[in-house]
């Protein structure tokens, strides 16, 4: 990682580039904002504020996809609120201790690479996700409870609604605990909420779930089961699936999950199995893969 210091006290500019060596920087050190104009490339810029006569804001300017942090003697709003608002990341009070430099410049590498893993899985999620062939309109009453055989065409359906409302999703998958009850505290009463897994409660379990979500912003996902006499339920039909995934071919595991999900109330084990071309204990042991409950 790459480290330009930008300070006119020779003697300060490399005792901050020789104790940064012994953590891995490679540093560069320039005396003016000039000459730092020169570099094309770098991650992180230590900026010295109090370089005489110079207009640091073309610097900022130039690197603001870098890291930014100013160097400067005190504190008031000409030193910190403006190079703030212009794009520096952070300021740090000179003299300063090099422990506390190195955890501002290690907290905003990791928030850097995190936002652009964040953009990534945002922009990838929605680009394979927003598709206008599921949406459940605007005027939603919650708990609502999601029907299909397709995992990915209630996605659709949530992403779409989110993104239409503008709200921020958290997730909770009921495949990974067994202790239902516990998602309960943890539940936002102000930001949707998407929670997959709900076919897997038994009928008293799912009746108990709309009860605590009364009135919160909540989504369940359910892939089948006995849904009778619940209100809020929007289910989409297998023509809609089937139109909306006409160039998508589902894996055997994603297949074979599907299969269990939807007929699993129709048909007995023997039959299922059968009807899927395995035996009753490779049905039981793809149950336990897939973190799928049998229906009592």
């Amino acid at each position: 990682m790459k480290i330009l210091i930008v300070e006119n006290e020779i003697y300060l500019a490399q005792s901050i580039a020789s104790k940064l060596s012994h953590f891995g920087f490679a540093c560069e050190m320039v005396p003016s904002i000039e000459e730092a104009l020169q570099f094309e490339v770098a991650d992180i810029i230590l900026l010295s504020a109090n370089i005489p006569g110079q207009n640091f804001y073309s610097l900022i300017e130039k690197f603001k996809d870098s890291i930014v942090i100013l160097m400067i003697p005190y504190v008031n709003d000409e030193m910190v609120t403006r190079p703030l608002k212009a794009g520096v990341s952070d300021y740090i009070v000179k003299p300063f201790m090099i422990d506390e430099l190195i955890r501002k410049i290690e907290h905003y590498t990791a928030f850097r690479q995190l936002q652009k893993e964040v953009a990534f899985y945002r922009d990838y999620f929605c680009d394979s996700l927003l598709m206008p062939t599921y949406t459940i309109g605007t005027k939603v009453s919650f708990p609502l409870i999601i029907k299909s055989v397709s995992q990915r065409a209630i996605d659709m359906c949530v992403v779409n609604y989110a993104i239409h409302k503008k709200f921020a999703i958290n997730f909770v998958s009921l495949y990974k605990t067994h202790n239902y009850k516990e998602i309960f505290k943890n539940i936002s009463k102000t930001q949707l909420t998407y929670i997959v897994g709900f076919e897997t409660l038994r009928r008293e379990e799912k009746e108990e779930c709309i009860k605590a979500f009364k009135n919160i912003p909540v989504i369940l996902a359910c892939l089948g089961g006995d849904l009778h006499n619940f209100k809020n339920v929007f289910e989409i039909n297998v023509k809609e699936i089937a139109q909306g995934f006409q160039e998508d071919v589902l894996s055997v595991d994603e297949y074979i999950k599907t299969m269990i999900l939807r007929f699993e109330d129709k048909y007995p084990d023997t039959e299922l199995s059968k009807r899927l071309g395995m035996s009753r204990k490779s049905l039981w042991e793809k149950r336990k893969k897939y973190g799928i409950t049998k229906k009592k």
